[in-house]
């Protein structure tokens, strides 16, 4: 007897590979995090930024991309709280600018380096509060880092 394709899928001879975005919400679907909520919110106002933006699983947490680019990666490991990790991908780039990529005038961005700044999150009340200035942030972030050469 004859199987197609999707025969042989189901029966895992040709298994589906996941999509990141699939990857990312398997991914939650199984997260144990006491602010698990709150990451679900960041995810939302992060993706809602900018519609060039994809996601994937980076570092065993989200990360979002844009031109196949990591751009913003959550950090989970945190104890009451977790991370945004604003960065220019994995590997350094040479940058001919001095100081930091752009002027945070949200006052939300601690700048690790010149290319790299954290954002923490500690509860839902934090979030609220923060959420115009992380759009801001985010949207300036995509902004300024989606034209870096690789």
């Amino acid at each position: 007897m004859a199987t197609n394709k999707k025969q042989s899928e189901e029966i895992g001879k040709n298994p589906l590979k996941l999509s990141g975005h699939q990857k990312v919400v398997e991914f939650m679907g199984n997260l144990n995090h006491p602010l698990k909520k709150e990451i679900e919110v960041v995810r939302k106002i992060i993706l809602s930024a900018n519609i060039q933006l994809t996601e994937h699983i980076k570092w065993n947490a989200p990360s979002f991309c844009i031109n196949n680019e990591d751009r913003i990666t959550l950090n989970l490991q945190g104890k009451g709280y977790f991370r945004l990790i604003f960065h220019c991908g994995a590997k350094v780039k040479d940058s001919k600018k001095e100081g930091h990529l752009f002027d945070d005038t949200t006052g939300l961005l601690d700048w690790v380096t010149c290319d790299r700044a954290i954002v923490k999150i500690t509860e839902m009340s934090d979030l609220i509060a923060k959420k115009d200035r992380l759009v801001e942030v985010i949207t300036k972030w995509i902004d300024v880092t989606g034209n870096i050469e690789k």
